[in-house]
Parts: C-alpha cells; structure tokens; sequence
C-alpha cells in the first residue's frame, strides 16, 4: 500500500430510539479493527459513522419521551458516542442525519435523480412496516408479519408519493456485479442478491406526505425525502457531498460498508442503483456481518434480553469486551454471546495465556536481571529464527494473518496469533524452565528470557486492532526500538522489534507487574 493512499470505511448508521446494544457494537467493533489495521499499514484512513434520525420510531420515541425531536437526537447523539468511546472505536466523524450538511447534500442528491428522470409521482397502496421503514410485498412476509420485526403490526398504507425507479437498474446492476466480484462480501451474501436482483426490482417508495420531521423534497414542500433514500445518503454528505466538493472527491468512492446483513438489499441493489442514477462512483465493497444471538436467541428489547456494552466493558475492561466478539463470533456469520463462555474464553486466553505469559516473562526478568537483559547480541537473529519457532514459519504465519486481516476474517486472525504465537511461547517455558536455569546457567536463562520478551513485542503488534489498550500496554513494557505508533503487521519481521539491550520500562510494584487481566471468580 503506498505511503498517501486513502482508506474510507463506514459503518450503517443506528436508529437512536433506544442506546445501542451488543449486537450493534459487534458491528462498530469490526469496523474499527480494520480500520486500525489499514492505518497501521500506512493508509490515510477516514471512518465513519453516525445516527439515522429521520425515522418515524426516532419522532415517536421522541413524542414519548416528552421531548422536542431535535433534543432528543442530540441528547442520544451524545449518548451514543460515550458508548464507542468507551469501547475505544477509533471513528474519526460522526454524523447525524438532521444536520445542516447532511440536509443539503441530500437534496442536492434527490434534484440531481429527479433531473436525470428516475424520480416519478404515483400513488402507492400497499403494506409496511414501521421496523424496517419499508413497504413490504406478500412474498416478503411471514404469516402476515415481517420476519425481522414480527411483534410490530404490518400497515396498510395508500399515498401519493414520489418513486425511484429502481426496476430500470436490473440489468446494469447484475453486469457491474459480475464485473466486480468482491463488491459483495461474504460470498452468501452476493448470492443472495444477485438472485434478489435476478428475480426482479421494484420501484421504490422514496417520499412521504404529511410527515412534520424530516428533509424536505427539494421539488415538492409537501413532501418529505423517506427515510431509506435520507440514510443512505450519509457515505457521501459526511465526507463532503452538497457541502465541499474538494474533500468529497478525496474520500469517495468508500473502500467498504460494513453493514448487518439484513439490509444487503438496501446497500448492493438500491444504493448503487441511486448512485447510477446520479453518475457518482459506486463503493468498492460492502461487507455483511452477522448477527449476535443471547443463547440462541436474537437481541430485543420485546424479549428483555438486551445487554449493555458499557455494562460488560466496565466490569471486564474494552479490550476483554473486544477480544470475545471478534474471536467468538466470526465476523461474516452469526454468533452467540453468554456470561458463562465470556468468562471461560477470559480466564483462558486472556488470563491463562496472554497475561500470564506477559507476567511470568515481566517477573522473570526482574527477579533474575533486574529487568535489564544486557549483552544479548547474537542471542535471537530474528522471530522466524527464534527456538521457539523451531516447528512454525512464522513468514507463511504472519501472511496468512494479514490475509485473514484484510477479509475481515478476524475470528482466524485471533487463532493464529493463540494457537501459533502465544501457545508456542508458553510451552516454551515449560520446556526451558528459565526459573531453574537461573540457579545454574544465567546465560542461558537470560536467552530464554529474550527470546520470550521478543515473542511478546510481536504479540503486542498483532493484537493492536483488537485489544489497543493491552498491545500498547505490552509493548511499551519494554524498549522496543521501533516506536509503538509505526509499526504494522507487514514489517514485523523486518526489522524484529527487540534490541540488543532490553530493558523493562514499566512501573513494577514490589519487583511485580500488574496483572494484564486479573481472572474473572466464578
């Protein structure tokens, strides 16, 4: 990658009718590792993300609440970003929906379709549902409801709005998805919609009459832009479009969206063909997660079974938060959270093997060198070398890990580092026993010791995405030469991140480390 490309990657935006839960923040989490992983590559990266306010449910919550609209979308503005803060998301903008910027670029937008005859009046009678904010056809429904939001009635609705003809993009579509494979990611999910596609495109709804909250219709005042056509808008008026043409042309088209998979259809059909329409180059991958289920069943507020991500990350730390979904749940599928596997996949990986390593190979160096290992040229040439490694290429590792990284395969990322870095590096000390050396051979055990701390600077890099604050923790330990801000996963091995002189550059309490994670008592 060259030192001034870009990286543009965006999450899809969240109604704030209610703060966001675990499931939502499996999203931005994965989001945000690739997002630290493109910068650690050198790229200008640009992530975004933001709230959808525009909805209906956002006014009725509202109403609810006894507050102005505007208020009350603030106020979970805020409350949103606290969460993703606390969840250390590194996003760099945030945007809402009823901004000034948004509202321009958006009518902007719908004037430019219109003009180029995609726009159309008509009157529409037909069945939808408010959870979705989508007009649904029978074959779209299950006994009547809607499968993703059933405990919400279907209404049945007859207006005169405006229609984007989405029908006329069938053909162009399936030929720019045949000539860009990747732009649909995971595989199932690319066919799932280009069968959609095959099987026919509607016209869509993309007004509403009477509606006192939202954007108006630049060619109609009675007419408000419906909320589908408003949020998708957000990859471009954020970065510019409607607002400042210049930074606009240097962020677009999105590198990836990372959306939930339940709205693929809005995202690899609608989306691109509205950018056809308006002659704007289409993004160059959507990638679509999965969801996460409480022991099998799926996050609702109807079935109580919401967790709070602040909740989790408070009691057991961001990074403990972070390392159980991308490891536990593969990104591109579903996956299953509950206390009882969080606290066996914390006691075992985080504190069994990363901190323990951490802390015996810390201690050990105290104990037996004052925490400075002096004189150790020639004593490890380089990681793929390392005794350690002796049955591992780590060159074929670290590629295979970058590969997994840029797929957003991250759950295969975390087992490579586990089961062929940390798992190694802990049995090694079983094996070597720098505890009985150190009575006998000081040589040899400080060897050992080297080898270890040089195992745990590579460790502290390639856990950077996932756990930001336990890498920077690990790493400024000691003095790495390379600064902890530059390194990446394409140079780990060259040059290695050790010296010939290391030294422990942490606070030590009575000749100890502070644990990295302190196990969870059940």
């Amino acid at each position: 990658m060259s030192e001034n490309s870009k990286f543009y990657i965006t999450t899809a935006i969240d109604y704030p009718n209610n703060r966001p839960h675990i499931g939502t923040a499996f999203e931005k989490i994965g989001a945000d590792v690739q997002a630290r992983f493109q910068r650690m590559e050198g790229e200008s990266v640009h992530f975004l993300m933001g709230n959808d306010e525009h909805a209906a449910k956002v006014d009725q919550r509202a109403e609810e609440m006894g507050q102005d609209t505007q208020s009350y979308v603030n106020g979970m503005a805020v409350q949103f970003k606290e969460v993703w803060e606390n969840l250390d998301v590194s996003n760099d903008d945030f945007i809402q929906t009823s901004e000034q910027r948004h509202k321009l670029g958006c009518q902007q937008f719908l004037q430019r379709v219109y003009d180029a005859g995609d726009i159309y009046k008509s009157s529409y009678e037909g069945m939808y549902c408010e959870g979705c904010e989508d007009f649904k056809t029978e074959r779209d429904l299950v006994d009547g409801k809607c499968p993703d939001h059933s405990t919400r009635p279907i209404k049945h609705l007859q207006e005169e709005n405006y229609f984007f003809a989405l029908s006329n993009f069938q053909d162009r579509l399936l030929s720019f998805y045949a000539d860009n494979p990747r732009f649909i990611q995971p595989e199932t999910r690319r066919n799932e919609i280009v069968n959609l596609v095959k099987s026919g495109l509607q016209d869509v709804s993309i007004t509403r009459r009477g509606l006192k909250w939202g954007i108006d219709v630049p060619f109609d005042s009675q007419q408000k832009i419906y909320v589908w056509f408003d949020a998708l808008l957000n990859y471009i008026t954020a970065i510019g479009y409607g607002s400042d043409e210049d930074r606009f042309r240097k962020w677009w088209p999105a590198d990836v969206h990372v959306i939930g998979k339940d709205i693929t259809r809005f995202h690899c059909a609608l989306w691109p063909a509205m950018l056809m329409s308006a002659g704007i180059p289409l993004p160059r991958r959507v990638f679509a997660h999965g969801f996460v289920y409480q022991k099998g069943e799926k996050i609702s507020k109807t079935l109580g079974n919401i967790v709070d991500p602040i909740d989790l990350s408070e009691r057991f730390g961001s990074d403990a938060f972070r390392y159980y979904f991308m490891r536990e749940c593969p990104f591109g599928d579903d996956g299953d959270f509950t206390y009882d596997r969080f606290t066996a996949l914390f006691n075992s990986d985080l504190a069994n093997n990363l901190g323990n390593l951490y802390s015996r190979t810390v201690n050990m160096c105290q104990r037996y060198f004052d925490g400075e290992l002096t004189e150790t040229a020639g004593m490890v040439q380089s990681l793929e070398r390392s005794e350690i490694y002796a049955s591992v290429n780590m060159v074929e590792v670290i590629e295979q890990i970058i590969q997994h990284m840029e797929s957003c395969e991250y759950h295969l990322v975390l087992t490579k580092i586990w089961q062929q870095i940390l798992d190694p590096a802990n049995r090694y000390i079983e094996q070597q026993k720098p505890f009985e050396l150190a009575k006998s051979d000081l040589s040899s055990c400080k060897r050992v010791l080297v080898n270890l701390v040089s195992v745990l600077g590579v460790a502290a890099i390639l856990i950077k995405p996932f756990m930001p604050r336990s890498g920077k923790r690990v790493y400024h330990t000691f003095n790495y030469p390379v600064s902890y801000d530059s390194v990446s996963f394409s140079k780990i091995l060259s040059p290695p991140p050790f010296l010939e002189d290391l030294k422990i550059q942490t606070v030590l309490t009575d000749g100890k480390v502070e644990p990295l994670f302190p196990r969870i008592r059940t």
